[in-house]
């Protein structure tokens, strides 16, 4: 079925921004609130919401094999469910009618009141209901910068790591948002110098910039997902911040990995960009240092070119973007990382969410940690208000935005943006 929402050179009848994230050629999926207290699934054009539930009830995809409430609830998973076939009908259909030559709904005022709406009259929320979440450990450059801190340079990468996509079970309950503050969260630490543990707020605080992607029901229990069949199981992607507590996480790590330490928090972007709108962002990623099993062996270019950046606003000043990297430094690409997940026969459901780890490039100013770039906080970043950051400070705010570009056509998820507060207090 052809990608005919792609087209470069179709243009829209809602106003668009030259450089906004949400051309015609994106239409990303996500959950909002309406002003009437209506929750409904949706897409976006510019600056503009649009409720896909009253574009179903009044006939817009009549042709399409949809049930009746399809838009009418508060998650994705049942779309999702449906599959890569219905993803494309309902996004090409999408395309025609907010197409600038297609006058049916752009000259129906009635449809348009209950169809379209403005960013501050919906609340956006989790779009997907998210059952597991499983985060890799994917970037070669940030495996090895944390693995250099730790065990020194000659074994910063540990022997498994070239031959499996590495990851761990996450914690979905805790999945939030862009706009949902974080606490600062307290646990157990070793201090430097010290023999026993204390207990108290953490006093590390980082961000890893991620990417996710969100999967369909994929497998049977026991039966794997060829890596090459692994794409058309992908619904699409988000932006991910996956904070960090890294002295709650250094403590509680052996030996069995993290935990109270990346299990507070974890913030998403609302917007799902679906696989076919960055169809046109393919790239060849990194080559491969180690022969690798057969199943790991992948035709065609699997990683794509997102440009990803990071900034941090301390309280009543201006932010200041602290790193720029790009999701085509990932070593092992999502079909791997969908492939190895099921190889021993683990089933993915819908809205599921596979994250990436951080993602660090080559040079100074692409990591993906603040770990990394203050080099355990020993080199701290100057802010533009002169204020300096080992680690994040309760009232900052951290900023995450990804997009791609290409041949003039832009195509974003937004960003995050969430705030850390302070240790909870009850009262």
């Amino acid at each position: 079925m052809p990608l005919t929402a792609n087209n470069p050179e179709r243009m829209s009848w809602l106003h668009v921004d030259k450089n906004s994230d949400f051309p015609i050629q994106n239409i990303p999926f996500g959950v909002f609130l309406t002003r009437d207290d209506i929750i409904t699934i949706g897409t976006r054009i510019g600056d503009t919401a649009i409720d896909l539930g009253a574009l179903h009830q009044l006939g817009y995809f009549k042709d399409i094999p949809l049930t009746d409430d399809i838009f009418l609830q508060d998650t994705l998973n049942d779309f999702i469910a449906d599959g890569r076939k219905t993803w494309r009908l309902v996004r090409n259909r999408i395309a025609e009618i907010f197409d600038a030559e297609n006058d049916s709904l752009k000259s129906n005022k009635q449809h348009k009141e209950v169809v379209l709406f403005r960013l501050d009259e919906i609340e956006m929320q989790l779009p997907v209901q998210i059952g597991d979440y499983t985060n890799f450990y994917a970037s070669k450059e940030h495996a090895t910068n944390i693995g250099a801190f730790f065990r020194g340079s000659e074994q910063a990468l540990l022997p498994n790591w070239l031959h499996i996509p590495v990851g761990y079970h996450g914690r979905s309950s805790s999945i939030i948002p862009s706009g949902i503050p974080v606490h600062r969260p307290q646990g157990q630490t070793l201090p430097t110098g010290v023999t026993e543990p204390v207990f108290g707020p953490s006093e590390s605080i980082d961000f890893e910039l991620e990417m996710a992607f969100i999967t369909t029901d994929a497998n049977d229990f026991g039966e794997p997902i060829p890596v090459n069949e692994a794409e058309e199981h992908i619904f699409g992607l988000v932006l991910l911040n996956d904070w960090s507590a890294r002295d709650i996480q250094k403590w509680e790590s052996d030996p069995f990995g993290p935990f109270l330490g990346k299990s507070f928090a974890s913030s998403i972007s609302p917007w799902i960009v679906t696989l076919d709108a960055l169809e046109p962002y393919r790239v060849e990623g990194p080559k491969s240092l180690k022969k690798q099993l057969n199943y790991l062996k992948y035709n065609g270019k699997k990683s794509y070119d997102i440009n990803l950046e990071v900034a941090i606003q301390p309280k009543g000043a201006k932010e200041t973007v602290v790193s720029k990297t790009n999701f085509k430094y990932i070593y092992w690409n999502m079909a791997q990382q969908l492939a190895h997940h099921t190889i021993n026969g683990c089933p993915v459901n819908s809205g599921d969410m596979m994250g990436s780890g951080a993602i660090s490039g080559p040079t100074p100013n692409s990591l993906g940690s603040l770990l990394e770039l203050t080099s355990q906080g020993k080199h701290p970043l100057k802010m533009t208000d002169g204020s300096e950051r080992k680690f994040i400070n309760d009232s900052d705010t951290v900023i995450m935005r990804a997009h791609c570009e290409k041949d003039g056509t832009r195509i974003g998820f937004g960003e995050i943006s969430t705030k850390l507060l302070p240790v909870y207090c009850k009262n």
